[in-house]
């Protein structure tokens, strides 16, 4: 299994576990709702509370009005809320995912982040194809280039004719002007993603701040992802790629075709390593309960044996000895 460069950032907590098995199980690239990162407030809200009504407001609303539209933001407060229960929200698919897809991709959204961050009072969940995000400060409209996560591949020996193709998809992302942006030369494919609450010339400055992040502190690796706070940027050379993909067939030519049965060939292979993994992982935890309780039984005639020997000497029962 490749070892990648991986930076996270989620203020104030990022789980961990989830990211670590995301990381692990590398899903396939073509699936809509692979895990990509997650994370959660550290502040707490008490349920059966106004609050807690709100949050479950929130996350349905998401789910049913991605059916029809692939963004949407909220303000939500239920009936006997104060000013401090308010929460607000959004989510956002990727542009070329369909509605269905969308609301697939959002409900499993809202169902992970369901288990990541219980009685979390904000969260927020980026899966390859959505991202979903509640708080109780307002965020929407408001433009964020903090780094959430970085990503690069294993560095390689492109040669000049590649690095350039490179820096020519990254400019055409630059210079698309929407806010999903594809694009392509040869086997380098990118693709780039606002959130929609952004203005249009927010959207162009928080990508320009990712693609000269992802171009400098990639550098010539097989694959970047650079997500900021309200947009993402991210590459691939093809012979490579990142755990949550995007080598959909909207981004490629036509004569890409052999090389998606390529993946394919490569996410059974993965789906099998997954696999031996987790047996292997199961396994080592059941041979050290084995031997814990092993050494916890074998001690036990041993003890007894000793308390035995102490009573013949005392002349006191075994059960009396201490």
């Amino acid at each position: 299994m490749s070892l990648h460069s991986l930076s996270l950032s989620l203020s104030p907590l990022l789980p961990l576990f989830l990211i670590t098995i995301s990381t692990l199980t590398r899903p396939s690239t073509s699936a809509v709702d692979s895990f990509v990162y997650g994370g959660c407030s550290q502040l707490k809200y008490n349920p059966g509370t106004p609050y807690e009504s709100n949050v479950n407001s929130m996350l349905t609303s998401f789910v049913n009005s991605a059916a029809f539209a692939i963004f949407n933001k909220f303000k939500i407060s239920v009936p006997g809320s104060s000013a401090g229960d308010v929460i607000y929200g959004l989510f956002q698919c990727r542009g070329d995912v369909g509605t269905p897809n969308c609301r697939d991709c959002v409900a499993k959204a809202v169902s992970q982040l369901g288990v990541l961050c219980p009685n979390s009072a904000g969260g927020a969940l980026q899966l390859d194809g959505c991202f979903v995000k509640y708080d109780n400060t307002s965020f929407l409209g408001v433009e964020d280039k903090t780094l959430v996560m970085k990503k690069c591949g294993t560095s390689v020996d492109f040669d000049s004719d590649a690095l350039t193709r490179r820096d020519a998809v990254m400019g055409n992302l630059a210079a698309g002007g929407q806010y999903f942006r594809v694009g392509g030369s040869g086997d380098i494919q990118g693709v780039a993603q606002c959130v929609q609450d952004l203005s249009g010339s927010e959207c162009q400055d928080c990508l320009n701040e990712a693609i000269g992040r992802l171009k400098s502190e990639c550098g010539s690796a097989a694959f970047g992802d650079m997500f900021l706070g309200k947009c993402y940027v991210r590459y691939t050379d093809r012979g490579d790629h990142s755990n949550g993909g995007y080598n959909n067939n909207n981004y490629h030519n036509d004569h890409d075709h052999d090389h998606d049965n390529d993946h394919d060939n490569d996410d059974n292979s993965n789906d099998d390593e997954v696999e031996r993994t987790l047996a292997i992982l199961i396994g080592v935890i059941v041979v050290v309960a084995v031997l814990i309780a092993g050494n916890s039984v074998s001690a036990l005639p041993n003890r007894v044996y000793k308390q035995r020997q102490l009573a013949e000497s005392t002349g006191s029962s075994p059960s009396a000895a201490k």
